[in-house]
């Protein structure tokens, strides 16, 4: 059996990732705010077992407890690999620095990058002493490498994230069970956070046009289909510890 955590797995590229990973042999344990019907009867159809654990990762002083009680699911004797997806995120604020609002400052934070690295700190203490194959991926973006106007949140919080990978690989390395770590980011995909940017107002995001008419040209890729790759990646020769790439480079 093969485990695999996947946050924000009840809708948009978590939700696709899912799906792709539906298999008999897998066991999804998926951290949402509410669950997917679609997921579980697919799920349901293919004799795949998925859990769903209710949760809003901004209350990130609970996401040590929820990884005790998702780990209690998880039989490592019977394990042929457990996998973590630090998929959830948020792109508000969308907003000029000096118009952030403080506590959205820090909800995107702890959402986009405390949460994903108190669930990390989590799955190495549980997996310690699991001898199999032991994955992180972290969902990046090319905000991590290029500042966007209206984006100081998120271009930080992917690029603190990217960064945190690394640190973890360089830490794993001479370790007896290493865990390898990896950040990918899935390219521009038609979800919610999609909706919201274009959304917003020029002032706040100077790039609105081109969200738009990349949504308006047919050039946005769906979820399942970005789902589809980077659930090759995760379980692929190609999963290279240590790295950052954009997917849309490898396939």
């Amino acid at each position: 059996m093969k485990y695999f955590i996947i946050s924000g797995a009840s809708k948009g590229l978590g939700e696709g990732l899912a799906m792709a990973l539906l298999k008999e042999d897998h066991h999804l344990l998926c951290i949402s705010r509410s669950e997917s019907r679609q997921l579980k009867t697919m799920a349901a159809a293919k004799n795949c077992l998925v859990d769903f654990f209710l949760f809003d990762l901004a209350v990130s002083h609970d996401i040590i407890n929820l990884a005790g009680d998702i780990f209690r699911k998880i039989d490592k004797g019977a394990a042929t690999g457990i996998y973590l997806v630090n998929n959830a995120g948020v792109v508000e604020p969308v907003n000029r620095v000096e118009d952030c609002d403080p506590d959205a400052v820090d909800l995107h934070l702890r959402v986009n990058l405390v949460a994903p690295m108190l669930l990390t700190t989590a799955f190495i203490r549980n997996t310690l002493d699991y001898e199999g194959e032991k994955r992180i991926l972290n969902i990046s973006s090319g905000a991590a490498n290029n500042p966007y106007y209206g984006w100081s949140c998120y271009c930080t919080a992917k690029a603190g994230l990217d960064m945190y990978g690394r640190c973890v690989s360089e830490e794993q390395k001479n370790e007896a069970f290493p865990v390898q770590t990896m950040s990918v980011a899935p390219g521009i995909i038609d979800t919610g956070m999609q909706t919201i940017i274009r959304g917003s107002n020029e002032r706040d995001f100077i790039h609105r046009d081109k969200f738009v008419e990349l949504k308006e040209s047919g050039q946005l890729v769906s979820p399942a289909l970005a789902g589809k790759k980077i659930a090759h990646l995760l379980l692929s020769g190609d999963f290279r510890d240590g790295e950052s790439i954009d997917i849309r480079d490898r396939y």
